[in-house]
């Protein structure tokens, strides 16, 4: 059970979180400690990125779409003594105009200090004044000092080090620029960390560089006492009483305290892959195809017989599907990938979608059930480029607003027993 933590955050996207904590990550559990992790906010990706540094799955704590209670309560439930959660964005950056549910808000929710990651590549004494902003926003919210990345030299470590010390910033470590430790990416994010080809020799490269310029026992040292739980976790109820998942690269966005929560509550879950033409078991009540990268892969799922097959004898039957993102772009009509060559996707849901004109939709959801597995509102994240191209108007499966509750056009289709949506759930709100 976590005790102890820390959170990784930033003054604004891009400073290196991610890579600092994979180092830290990999570096601590090499030096003995008992690691778990966790990423703030509604990101796929960095997950199993931390999962692969510290051999233990992570967590998404997601500190706008969970109560404060929620947050303790699956934070307390992680394995291992010492918790270290990268947060996104910038620390004081959220949904809407009041930033809520940034990395800060989850830290003050666990009651967890902050270590700032500083992007020193183009700064030398400047570097304390994100510290100086953010001690000035939020004064409750202890820093326990900074990691500095992308230094240039020894001696723009010295200037930036002096600085640290003139206002009494502890410096915990420092990474230098260095190219290797640059991670791929793709228009939703990082490579997956399954596609990494050489995942393991870039953490142990990333954590020697960390270890060597950073005392791990004093960072250690330096972690906060989780509040304590007053309640349990709040819990999305399973689709069915055994649910067949879709896992592959074109299936992967799956949050594991979703899964968590359906395992709680007596489901049993399969899986199989569309990519290998694989069916679900024929025994599921239900069949969930998360987000992932379907138009990478549109032209093996359009000649997957055997997944089509599947699909509409289960639809036919009366066994709940439901698609997120991805999933909901496969139950449709068709798929027309970036070079503007239409596919044909399960035809299960009146809707078409694109990526030949991308355009960002990005944001919270809180969505109202106008039918379908759920009921109750729902927190809810849509994250993606793809355009509908086609629709029926007459289905809609959500009602829908933003973060701040400003109306937002219904969301998802409906077809007897098939759903899905652009959106993807969180958990009741």
């Amino acid at each position: 059970m976590a005790r102890r933590g820390l959170v990784i955050a930033a003054p604004a996207s891009g400073a290196g979180k991610t890579t600092v904590t994979l180092a830290l990550l990999r570096a601590l559990r090499t030096a003995g400690h008992d690691v778990a992790s966790a990423k703030s906010g509604p990101d796929y990706i960095d997950p199993a990125f931390h999962a692969a540094a510290c051999g233990a799955p992570s967590l998404n704590l997601d500190a706008w779409a969970m109560s404060a209670d929620s947050l303790r309560a699956r934070a307390a439930a992680l394995p291992g003594e010492l918790l270290i959660v990268e947060g996104a964005m910038g620390a004081l950056d959220g949904a809407g105009q009041g930033g809520r549910g940034s990395a800060a808000d989850l830290a003050q929710a666990l009651g967890l200090p902050l270590v700032l990651v500083l992007d020193a590549a183009k700064q030398g004494a400047s570097v304390t004044l994100p510290v100086s902003g953010l001690r000035a926003e939020r004064p409750d919210l202890p820093i326990a000092g900074v990691i500095l990345n992308r230094l240039g030299s020894p001696r723009h470590l010295g200037i930036a080090r002096a600085a640290l010390e003139r206002r009494g910033v502890p410096l915990l470590g420092h990474m230098f620029r260095e190219a290797a430790l640059g991670l791929p990416e793709r228009h939703l994010g990082l490579v997956q960390a399954g596609e990494h080809p050489a995942l393991d020799s870039f953490l142990d490269t990333a954590a020697a560089r960390l270890a060597a310029a950073t005392d791990l026992t004093a960072i250690a040292a330096t972690a906060g006492t989780l509040t304590p739980p007053s309640g349990s976790a709040t819990r999305l109820p399973p689709p069915g009483q055994h649910v067949a998942i879709a896992r592959d690269t074109a299936f992967a966005f799956c949050y594991r305290h979703v899964l968590d929560d359906w395992r709680a509550a007596g489901a049993k879950l399969s899986f199989f892959s569309p990519l290998q033409d694989q069916a679900p078991d024929p025994q599921a009540s239900a069949i969930y195809l998360p987000g992932g990268y379907p138009e990478l892969h549109a032209p093996r799922l359009a000649a997957a017989a055997n997944f089509r097959t599947a699909l509409h004898t289960a639809a036919a039957k009366g066994v709940t599907i439901h698609g997120e993102c991805g999933g909901y772009m496969t139950l449709g009509t068709h798929l027309t990938d970036a070079e503007g060559t239409p596919h044909e996707m399960l035809g299960l849901l009146p809707v078409a979608t694109s990526f030949a004109k991308r355009r960002l939709h990005l944001g919270y959801r809180q969505l109202t059930p106008r039918g379908g597995p759920w009921s109750g509102p729902l927190a809810a994240h849509e994250f993606h480029y793809a355009t509908i191209t086609d629709q029926a108007e007459d289905a809609n499966l959500f009602d829908a607003t933003d973060a701040e509750g400003t109306a937002l056009p219904p969301m998802g289709h409906r077809r007897g027993s098939v759903t899905g949506t652009f959106a993807h759930i969180i958990g009741p709100r």
